[in-house]
């Protein structure tokens, strides 16, 4: 990875784009724009990225207005490092005009496509890999198909340019936390494409690799300390300037039929199949960051780092690592308690400034993989479905919060969750924690059968809301702990 503190760009031998990226938030450009410019830097090839964002326009005109090169800062412990990244070559507001997008997509030299975007955005039910037909980008997409506002809409608009013109498809991959991502999408797209035109379904499903990827790097909203900091490091002046952490993973199934940058270079792991890496992270990175948020909020926590400060509630999160690795097959060349024991020191990276509330939003999304899934594979009576429960109940209880708090018309705001009108519903006005749990875990195709059908599970989840919903947050904290 390149990492230093002048202002000079990494030394790219090409200003070809191969890439487009959708979704150029923070994230993105403080993980796949660095690992492809330290490919380039390393071993050249055409693979400058066009950055496409899906709604904002003010982060594509800030890249524009300065060459889409912008400053990256990692937070250590001994203080901030800083590099500038060049491989984004322009930005593209999709939400203005969708054509420069689909143009760009239709590009022979485009051979891939990227993704990060949020969860709700893929419009993919989980369950049956078919599209939802009521999410509005993709009710939208279906009636026009030719000006697409959404994630399926604009992939498939472009591989069927791409078809029409006998040019081969580009690889598409999927960079958010979802399991098994590049199986998703490929569901998704398929369906999507079946629905106006079957014959494009069948040339998608046949031709188009949509490899799974596994991606961990701590990225926090950018604040005014991240650009005054990018100024003092690089002497410029960058409202794109992103910070993250040090570490930086990047796991991807290698099937890349025309060409991919050579990402091992920056680091990037390429294996034949990525789900025991992504399973690993699912449950003890990001199980543990869904805890931290829940409970971090109820103990008046703002950052991940202060939480961890406290020494009660960093055992609790290493026992709750521990618990998950309980539900997982070993990995070759992994160790567990290694894994689990280093998640604990980035947590507790004074310099990370790391949002419990921007952890905690859209939980409906998150918690099925990152929660139940771990523990719908543990026993009906297994004490390390504690910790799980406690997570569920963390969340019950802050949305139960929220709701109270919440000024007339300022619930769904609050919430920041897809599901905010479902889940004011399910509440009421009940305050009581069995009722709140019954509301909750009935909302429709979240909670699976085998938890809902459990009175263990329920019991467990009860009674530490009920402790919750009374106040008793750090006794909660420090007993959960010691367990």
């Amino acid at each position: 990875m390149i990492s230093d503190n002048s202002a000079a760009a990494p030394n790219t031998d090409t200003t070809t784009t191969g890439i487009v990226h959708i979704g150029i938030g923070a994230f993105h450009r403080a993980h796949q724009a660095v690992y492809t410019a330290a490919a380039m830097q390393a071993k050249g090839g055409n693979w400058r990225i066009i950055g496409v964002s899906l709604r904002s326009t003010d982060i594509v005109d800030v890249l524009n207005a300065q060459d889409c090169v912008f400053t990256v800062i990692e937070r250590h412990p001994d203080g901030p490092k800083a590099c500038r990244i060049t491989s984004l070559s322009k930005a593209i507001a999709a939400s203005r005009d969708v054509a420069p997008v689909l143009d760009a997509l239709a590009d022979p030299a485009i051979r891939i496509v990227t993704i990060t975007v949020t969860e709700k955005a893929y419009g993919i039910d989980r369950v049956s890999g078919t599209v939802q037909a009521e999410h509005p980008a993709v009710k939208h997409d279906l009636a026009n198909p030719a000006k697409p506002t959404g994630l399926l809409g604009i992939l498939v608009a472009g591989l069927k340019r791409r078809k029409q013109a006998g040019i081969r498809p580009f690889t598409i991959v999927s960079c958010d936390n979802l399991p098994s991502n590049g199986v998703l999408l490929r569901n998704g797209v398929i369906d999507f494409a079946k629905r106006s035109d079957p014959h494009l379904s069948g040339w998608i499903k046949d031709n188009v690799s949509f490899p799974s990827t596994m991606v961990d790097r701590i990225t926090p909203a950018a604040t005014a300390t991240t650009l005054s900091d990018a100024r003092r490091l690089t002497g410029v002046d960058d409202p794109a300037a992103v910070e993250t952490e040090p570490f930086s993973q990047w796991v991807i199934e290698d099937d890349f039929p025309v060409g991919r940058p050579a990402w091992e270079a920056g680091g990037a792991i390429l294996v034949d199949n990525v789900e025991p890496y992504e399973r690993m992270k699912l449950r003890m990175l990001n199980g543990s960051h869904s805890l931290i948020a829940y409970m971090g909020q109820l103990a008046g926590y703002r950052y991940v780092r202060d939480a961890m400060a406290d020494d009660d509630f960093a055992r609790l999160v290493a026992r709750h690592m521990k618990n998950a690795a309980m539900t997982m097959v070993q990995l070759n060349g992994i160790d567990f308690a290694q894994y689990g024991a280093d998640l604990v020191k980035r947590f507790r990276n004074p310099e990370i400034d790391h949002e419990t509330r921007q952890i905690a939003m859209d939980g409906t999304e998150k918690l099925p993989q990152r929660i139940f899934a771990p523990a719908s594979e543990l026993p009906d009576e297994s004490p390390a479905l504690g910790t799980f429960a406690l997570c569920l109940a963390a969340w019950m209880a802050v949305m139960r919060q929220r709701v109270n708090d919440a000024k007339p018309g300022q619930a769904t705001e609050l919430l920041n969750d897809p599901r905010d009108d479902e889940i004011i519903d399910a509440l009421g006005d009940h305050q009581d924690a069995a009722a709140i749990y019954d509301g909750l875990a009935m909302l429709p195709g979240w909670m699976p059968a085998q938890l809902q059908g459990s009175s263990s599970w329920r019991d467990a989840v009860i009674a530490r809301l009920s402790v919750l919903l009374a106040g008793e947050v750090d006794n909660t904290i420090k007993n959960e702990a010691c367990l």
